[in-house]
């Protein structure tokens, strides 16, 4: 795992090693009520301080007498604490995301302890490389496992311009989901518009054999399942009402995997199983289905029990001033 950060202390990597996770703030904890402490010697002073300090010292020597060499706080890191983990030799993290603390934990294997405490073997985490870097003119800390099977994975995105690294990163997020989905449920569908062409022809059938007014309603729910090849079309420069009746042609005569070929000169078709494109039906299932859910709603809404004007409130009006001459 990578985070965009630098150690706040001076020890800067650690190899091999035991990790703790904080998700309180690594500092002396504050009492719940509020008190005076009342002090009249220069002596009292000196041990009212040294009270403090020797047991932030004992608190961070119990962590190194554990086997520890990283904390992680999900808070903020005490001078006092951050000197006697410099002074154990401890590395230290704070990530203030608790989004960035649950993937970390899951990453390592930790269990985040809710107050500074001694972690026992079974809450404390293990990562076999921590290190700072530099990626272009951005420190970062690399949580690395040596074994190639880890619960979460960080992959570093590189380019000239924002515009690209943005596309990048949504194609991955595709390919992630896309992968994520096939290994809940394998089935595909035929892509480039087949699926969504057979489909409105098999409705529009079905609409033909029901009397009265339902099957204008039926019909028109036929019609508005060309809007994926039609949109693929207008995409790519083409006479949408071209690809439309050339795919109802080709799927009259039961050419079911006829789609639109976006690489071909004019409104081409061809069998897009053949070549490969392919949909997952999941997609599928659940577009048509929030698609019909939504306009259902729509269709449920006959009274309009509030309406405004747009646009903001009108001017006050003056009574009784005089018009400037």
């Amino acid at each position: 795992m990578v985070f965009k950060r630098s150690v706040e202390g001076e020890v800067n990597k650690a190899e091999s090693c035991k990790i703790v996770v904080y998700s309180c703030p690594l500092d002396i904890m504050q009492t719940e009520t509020k008190g005076t402490v009342l002090i009249k010697t220069a002596q009292e002073l000196m041990d009212y301080s040294s009270g403090e300090e020797t047991m932030m010292e004992e608190q961070i020597k119990s962590i190194a007498d554990s086997g520890c060499k990283v904390i992680v706080s999900g808070g903020k890191v005490g001078e006092l604490a951050l000197h006697f983990a410099n002074k154990y030799k401890l590395l230290v993290v704070r990530l203030l995301s608790k989004f960035d603390l649950r993937r970390l934990c899951r990453a390592i294997r930790a269990t985040p302890l809710p107050k500074i405490m001694t972690p026992t073997s079974d809450e404390m985490g293990y990562c076999d490389h921590v290190t700072t870097d530099e990626i272009g003119d951005t420190s970062v800390i690399i949580f690395k496992q040596d074994r190639e099977e880890t619960a979460v994975a960080t992959i570093m995105i590189r380019g000239s311009t924002d515009n690209i690294m943005d596309d990048v990163e949504r194609a991955i997020d595709d390919g992630v989901n896309t992968f994520k989905v096939l290994s809940k449920d394998s089935r595909l569908v035929p892509g480039a518009g087949a699926t969504e062409i057979e489909l409105a022809k098999q409705v529009t059938t079905y609409g033909e054999t029901c009397p009265g007014l339902e099957q204008y309603a039926i019909k028109k729910f036929a019609e508005s399942l060309e809007a994926i090849p039609r949109s693929l079309a207008e995409n790519a420069g083409v006479k949408a009402t071209e690809v439309i009746s050339r795919l109802y042609a080709a799927h009259q005569q039961g050419n079911k995997n006829i789609g639109f070929d976006i690489e071909g000169e004019g409104p081409a078709t061809k069998d897009v199983v053949e070549v490969g494109i392919q949909d997952l039906y999941l997609t599928k299932y659940w577009a048509i289905k929030f698609a019909t859910t939504a306009a259902c709603t729509v269709l449920k809404v006959d009274q309009i029990i509030m309406a405004k004007q747009a646009g903001g409130p009108k001017p006050k009006e003056n009574k009784g001033w005089d018009d400037d001459d």
